[in-house]
């Protein structure tokens, strides 16, 4: 067993944890990144993401943006009700921005952070698998095997950003489950993308049709049963059952690529910081696919906890007054994405007779309020802080 020293490590090496390692690069610190996959690149992940314009411009300060292939713009944003009149329509020019948001795949912005990181002067270790962590006087220390061998790490900041089972037994997160799965999966349509996603509501749950390339990334959330169902039909039942569900706003839809089901539920820590421990991203809170929020927002954590982080440097780094800093930060921003999401789920997924209309209602009044509509597009894009 080797034991170890480091101000800062980094447990997980997907987007948030690389965007918090870069953020923190070529500021004379110590900073350990562990990765318990044994590849660099994350190849096999199918999903796409939907950035918000917020996102894109950290991503920028990380110079991690202008490297990434296959970015396709979102410029305007449709947000209508299953089998009613009201619809919202949400656009960057009423904002004064180029685009809403940015579709592109996972693998993609993974290697782009992992070529940022591949420059810098933080240490990564892949294939080291985290198996517990343990704070006492001024640090935390990690245990956990790499090369067929146990080893320690004593960091003055443990940062958990790989989704949080860590901590689970220690401290258990508070689960929502929505008995709802998303399927996810590329389609294509008679009529070509332009620019334009849409954000249905269904009594089933929320569907999402995202322009990306030639056609569109379909998130589809159902029962769980019903979603398993979806996997196994033929591509022609799948794609007239998704003509039902949706309309013809694209036009016919024409192809549909692999798919592949996710169950979805909101997980949140009670706490997300603890001493000299903090958490990041989804072991903070995974958050419904609905107005894709969660990826946005745990981009906001790594940068904020950066900005934390070196606001304490050198001497209060992993402090009590540096952790109490960074959740007063992250409080509004983290507080208002898990209820408008959750909310938006509660709300919209039903068919209760008496709510149906007054939804409806609810979508057109804000479509012709312009305060109204910026107010709730700038939370989209930025976040409750930006």
């Amino acid at each position: 067993m080797t034991i170890s020293n480091c101000d800062i490590a980094i447990i997980g090496g997907g987007p948030v944890g690389a965007a918090l390692a870069v953020a923190l690069q070529g500021n004379d610190l110590n900073v350990v990144l562990l990765e318990a996959r044994e590849s660099e690149i994350n190849t096999t992940d199918p999903r796409s993401l939907a950035l918000a314009y917020g996102t894109r411009l950290l991503l920028q300060r990380l110079h991690a943006w202008d490297t990434i292939p296959n970015v396709s713009n979102i410029k305007t944003i449709e947000v209508t009700q299953k089998n009613t009149s009201g619809h919202a329509t949400l656009r960057a020019e009423e904002l004064g921005v180029s685009e809403m948001g940015y579709v592109l795949p996972y693998t993609a912005l993974h290697a782009a952070l992992q070529q940022s990181l591949q420059r810098s002067d933080i240490h990564c270790l892949y294939g080291a698998a985290v198996s517990d962590l343990r704070s006492s006087g001024d640090c935390t220390t990690l245990t956990y095997r790499h090369g067929g061998k146990e080893h320690t790490l004593s960091a003055r900041l443990a940062v958990v950003a790989e989704g949080g089972k860590l901590l689970e037994a220690s401290h258990p997160p508070e689960i929502t489950d929505y008995g709802q799965s998303g399927v996810i999966a590329h389609v294509t349509s008679t009529q070509p993308p332009s620019g334009k996603a849409f954000e249905h509501f269904t009594p089933q749950g929320p569907m999402a049709l995202l322009p990306y390339l030639d056609g569109y990334e379909l998130v589809l959330t159902a029962p769980h049963d019903t979603a398993q169902a979806m996997l196994a039909w033929d591509d022609a039942t799948f794609l007239r059952n998704l003509q039902e569900h949706f309309g013809d706003r694209v036009g016919t839809f024409t192809g549909v690529g692999p798919r592949n089901c996710y169950p979805l539920r909101l997980r949140r820590a009670p706490d997300i910081t603890f001493p000299h421990t903090v958490l990041i991203g989804n072991a903070a809170q995974t958050l419904h696919p609905v107005a894709g929020q969660g990826f946005n927002m745990g981009v906001r954590d790594a940068w904020e906890l950066a900005q934390a982080i070196l606001d304490s440097a050198p001497d209060g780094i992993g402090s009590a007054a540096m952790c109490a800093a960074y959740r007063k930060s992250r409080r509004i921003d983290r507080n208002a994405g898990i209820r408008f999401t959750d909310g938006l789920v509660r709300l919209f997924s039903n068919d209760l007779p008496l709510l149906g209309p007054v939804r409806s209602a609810a979508l057109t009044l804000l479509d012709r309020i312009p305060p109204a509509k910026k107010f709730v597009a700038r939370r989209m894009m930025f976040g409750a802080n930006g």
